[in-house]
């Protein structure tokens, strides 16, 4: 009786920590989108913030500012920090594996393919002209991995999944720079999107793909169960009566529409959805619902505060979002790498 008692406590004391997280990363995220729009190579009061998306006057250059150029980036980035975190929370599900991202399964590679020949071929330059190619682009090389990594009669094991990945982004990566290197005017269109950012992005693109990302986040809801069966392992899950094959479909598709979108729409940003899922972990615990729930609100927080340091640091001018994230991820994948060698020892 009192080992029942001591784990209800705990239950308890779990649950009472994960609502009071949801309620800090909310406010936190509440915080990185008034600092979004507040501060640049132009600070604006809170006041005028609060004035300008509530009771705009014309003429106003502050409330220009504000909605004109800082609300449309700002929406890109929870959007795209959102999208990004889900999907790579995902991807650590599906693969039981701590440093995937977006990357593994040949989604930023394929992505900037389809982009870098929009621009080669077609001469097309602007976010919200080469969207779809971006899309694509992410979403025919994830299907091509999976069919790579699920031929055989294991299927698709994270391993395979993993080494197709790999093999698949160094093969496109070197066309890509086969591509660049003899076409200077279309090096010099790409290179930009290419950092990932959140500036020169209109909300008629976030609007354009909002579909698309609603169907990623019902799918990665709907996914949270059936990610906590599969980190138990394979044969564990399928005792538990859980599908393997729709299990991974279902990952696969949010992954894509996910990782499409918020791609097509800031790039291809790095590390987003490999460091956002080990943020949130300790105040979540293994459960992979609520590991989505947080990843949604923390993605946002960790690009919107990279997206302002980058407006801050080297003023009038700016550094990309994308630029700025893969400073501050690069020592926490090493940590994370040298925890998960520790772990194998």
């Amino acid at each position: 009786m009192p080992a029942v008692l001591a784990e209800k406590s705990q239950r308890t004391v779990l649950r009472q920590r994960r609502l009071w997280g949801l309620v800090a990363a909310s406010v936190l995220l509440g915080v990185a989108i008034l600092l979004s729009l507040a501060l640049g190579a132009r600070h604006i009061a809170l006041a005028e913030v609060w004035a300008a998306l509530f009771s705009p006057i014309d003429g106003n250059n502050d409330h220009l500012v504000v909605r004109e150029l800082r609300m449309p980036r700002t929406i890109v980035g929870v959007v795209a920090g959102a999208a990004l975190a889900l999907a790579g929370t995902i991807m650590q599900g599906i693969t039981r594996n701590p440093l995937a991202d977006p990357g593994l399964l040949g989604v930023n590679a394929g992505a900037s393919l389809f982009v870098v020949l929009a621009i080669s071929l077609l001469g097309i330059t602007s976010p919200s002209g080469y969207i779809w190619f971006a899309f694509v682009g992410a979403a025919a090389a994830t299907c091509l991995v999976y069919g790579i990594g699920a031929a055989g009669r294991e299927g698709a094991t994270p391993l395979k999944l993993a080494l197709a990945g790999t093999a698949i982004t160094a093969a496109i990566t070197s066309i890509i720079t086969v591509i660049l290197i003899t076409d200077t005017d279309t090096l010099g269109a790409y290179r930009f999107w290419s950092v990932g950012s959140l500036a020169s992005r209109d909300l008629g693109t976030v609007t354009t793909l909002l579909p698309f990302l609603a169907m990623g986040v019902l799918l990665a809801a709907a996914g949270g169960r059936m990610l906590n069966l599969l980190s138990l392992g394979d044969d564990v899950a399928q005792g538990l009566g859980q599908n393997l094959s729709v299990a991974r479909i279902v990952a696969g598709v949010a992954v894509v529409v996910l990782c499409g979108s918020a791609t097509a729409l800031a790039g291809p940003l790095v590390f987003v959805g490999l460091v956002v899922p080990h943020i949130v972990r300790p105040l979540t615990g293994p459960d992979y619902r609520w590991i989505l729930a947080f990843s949604a609100i923390a993605g946002p927080i960790l690009l919107l505060a990279a997206d302002v340091v980058g407006r801050m640091v080297v003023r009038p001018a700016e550094l990309e979002a994308g630029l700025v994230v893969a400073l501050v991820g690069a020592p926490i994948m090493i940590a994370l790498v040298r925890r998960v060698k520790r772990a194998d020892l």
